[in-house]
């Protein structure tokens, strides 16, 4: 389980700064042709506006085939399509089959757990933040401290003070 889960997770991309999947693993999970998937895709075109699902562009295409080895060697002739967690609930919906309901569960829960380590890294980043202020601020005070310090020494080097010896002074006379 936690493999497939893997698996799945390694299916995701970030494009357009949405989490996205693309069409053929998608079609791979659920089992179908990618062909039929996009024929149920068009036929309920209405279930799947722009931010549901969106045809990659081609400098998105080549950018992802030049990062991706198997890619590569993907030589259909349309770019992919891109569905966001929306836009995946609503294929299983349209694909109608057990299996694409249980691996569409699946999916659901990755993008689940993706959301929430965001949300407990931006709130850990917001910490750091803080931490690092009030480091700035500790740094910024003492080095008006320590600048005073250098001062003071420098100050006695170039203007040392007569001293009186205290204490038992031998007779040389």
């Amino acid at each position: 389980m936690a493999n497939k889960l893997e698996q799945i997770q390694d299916m995701i991309y970030e494009i357009r700064g949405q989490k996205v999947m693309l069409d053929r693993d998608l079609a791979q999970l659920y089992g179908v042709e990618l062909k039929v998937m996009n024929q149920s895709v068009k036929r309920n075109n209405e279930r799947f506006p722009s931010d549901f699902m969106f045809q990659l562009t081609d400098e998105e295409w080549e950018n992802l085939r030049s990062q991706i080895v198997t890619f590569s060697k993907d030589t259909r002739k349309y770019k992919p399509y891109a569905f966001t967690e929306h836009g995946i609930l609503m294929l299983s919906s349209v694909l109608n089959s057990e299996k694409a309901v249980n691996i569409n569960i699946q999916v659901m829960r990755i993008f689940v757990n993706m959301r929430q380590y965001a949300l407990s890294q931006s709130e850990t980043n917001g910490q750091i933040d803080e931490l690092r202020k009030l480091l700035m601020l500790y740094i910024e005070k003492n080095d008006k401290r320590v600048n005073e310090i250098v001062i003071a020494l420098n100050s006695l080097i170039k203007h040392p003070r007569k001293t009186k010896t205290i204490g038992f002074k031998p007779n040389n006379s």
